[in-house]
């Protein structure tokens, strides 16, 4: 009984990276378009909601996952599987560092799997760390960011008249560590804390509905309570703040971001994560769930498919700049349905996808 509740959860969490990927594509086919503000206030305000929630659910999914692939070590504790699991996480690390980094290569300057590469290879020292130490971590690096973000430029390197859009000294060293660390699109300081957050769910036992309850509870009155602040604080501090300093320190949107960001999408994707277990578990054997879930299963492929297949398609039909939010989203959308089909007609030959399996093969 204990296996099948296990194999649900896993189940679940693909479920949810299927969703964060589907939002992740919204925002970037939005942004590579040329298609933000470009439509309806409603449409503005849908498309809106995935900027920044879908990549830190991303991230959080992640987490989990070390955590659940760790999970062996950190119950017997042996040095040798201790090490065994480090080393594979530093494998998958340098995959996935230098997989990004090609796709950059490739003008893709929105990538996330570099960042990723270097949380894993931060994971790979905290598999046995205490959930105390983890917390504490978080803390310091949370507001270690705050810090760096009031007291530096958090402009530098981006191209003046088309921020963050274009870094100008990606491939010096200090424009290189400068992005990573501090002002690029996820960096380190602060988008370990969504990696760490994950690590920190996957000690969990999300079987057990009590403990899915109270996460969900404490994180939409999370959630809704830092929303509130935020809007309170950003209208107090217009007696002392301009505008766009009042947004810079108290706003939920990821740029920057600062610490009520951080708190409301962690609460956000415990929702997403907490509701995708419950969704897969009362609508489990349904066609499209099981899509779905296979559709989550191959999502380092559909990054890498959305990059070249997903864009090159854009550059072929000329739609990469000036596009109405309309067509993004239209386009986003049939693209996820290939995407499912093709997941399910790869899953039914194969148990990995393309890039998974690459990946599997030089790091296991």
């Amino acid at each position: 009984m204990a296996k099948q509740i296990q194999f649900k959860r896993i189940e679940g969490l693909d479920f949810a990276r299927a969703l964060a990927m589907f939002g992740m594509l919204i925002v970037n086919f939005k942004i590579i378009m040329g298609a933000a503000g470009n439509g309806p206030d409603w449409l503005i305000w849908f498309t809106g909601l995935f900027e920044g929630r879908a990549s830190a659910t991303f991230v959080t999914l992640a987490g989990i996952g070390v955590a659940l692939m760790t999970r062996k070590a950190r119950d017997g504790a042996e040095l040798s599987i201790i090490k065994e699991n480090r080393v594979k996480l530093w494998k998958r690390s340098a995959f996935l560092f230098t997989l990004g980094l090609l796709l950059y290569v490739a003008d893709w300057t929105g990538d996330i799997l570099h960042y990723y590469g270097v949380y894993m290879l931060i994971a790979s020292f905290l598999i046995v760390a205490s959930t105390k130490r983890m917390i504490i971590l978080s803390s310091l690096f949370l507001i270690t960011s705050q810090i760096l973000q009031v007291t530096m430029n958090y402009l530098k390197g981006w191209h003046p008249e088309q921020l963050f859009m274009e870094y100008l000294d990606f491939w010096t060293i200090e424009g290189f560590i400068r992005n990573l660390l501090f002002n690029g699109y996820h960096p380190v300081f602060p988008w370990i804390c969504f990696f760490l957050l994950g690590m920190i769910l996957g000690r969990l036992d999300l079987s057990k509905k009590a403990v899915r309850n109270k996460m969900l509870y404490i994180s939409l009155f999370t959630l809704i309570t830092i929303e509130v602040l935020s809007k309170v604080l950003m209208r107090l501090s217009l007696s002392v703040l301009d505008g766009n300093s009042a947004e810079f320190l108290f706003q939920t949107g990821p740029i920057p971001p600062n610490i009520l960001y951080i708190l409301s999408n962690s609460a956000s994707a415990i929702i997403v994560i907490v509701a995708s277990i419950y969704i897969v578990e009362k609508f489990a054997g349904q066609w499209l769930i099981k899509s779905l879930i296979q559709t989550g299963q191959l999502t380092l492929t559909h990054y890498v498919s959305h990059v070249f297949n997903g864009v090159g398609l854009l550059a072929l039909f000329n739609r990469l700049e000036n596009q109405t939010l309309a067509f993004s989203l239209v386009f986003t959308i049939l693209f996820f349905v290939v995407s499912i089909f093709f997941s399910v007609l790869w899953r039914n030959k194969f148990k990995r996808g393309p890039i998974e399996w690459i990946m599997r093969k030089m790091t296991d």
